[in-house]
């Protein structure tokens, strides 16, 4: 089950993150889509993938680096602390903790880069902070709602 639950709550919270950087992009009409800053990326550093690979290859990446922070969330060490729960304040945390690892993530991405990144930084890694945010409490979310559901089947 606990397999089931990371799954479900990676695809809420990168899904739920995901819009929220869309609405922002759309919003403030600035690249804040961190798929199409991924296919940037792999353009300037001249990848050998046909346009449609770039566009399959950084949606399939950023799912994979949203199960990972989930999977992290879900560490058993950390399930094994007696003053460590899965709850809203845990998913805000780890949402500024993973928003400051995304931050420095894409910071070295950029830099590496041989062309400059259409993008306003100091913008971009607000809404990324934000949205990383979003992204801890939907995995806090989730959880209690699989808790909720455990619970409820439980009790019948």
């Amino acid at each position: 089950m606990e397999y089931i639950e990371i799954i479900v709550a990676a695809l809420c919270a990168t899904s739920t993150m995901t819009l929220f950087s869309y609405l922002i992009s759309e919003s403030f009409r600035k690249l804040y889509k961190e798929p199409l800053l991924m296919q940037f990326l792999m353009t300037s550093f001249d990848l050998d993938l046909s346009a449609r690979q770039k566009v399959v290859a950084s949606w399939v990446i950023h799912y994979l680096i949203g199960l990972l922070f989930v999977a992290c969330y879900y560490l058993p060490i950390w399930l094994e602390c007696a003053w460590y729960t899965i709850s809203i304040a845990s998913g805000l945390w780890f949402g500024c903790i993973i928003g400051g690892i995304g931050i420095a993530g894409w910071t070295v991405m950029f830099k590496l880069s041989p062309a400059n990144p259409p993008v306003d930084p100091k913008g971009y890694y607000l809404q990324l902070f934000v949205a990383h945010i979003i992204f801890g409490l939907t995995v806090a979310a989730v959880h209690l709602s699989f808790m909720h559901y455990v619970t409820a089947a439980l009790s019948k």
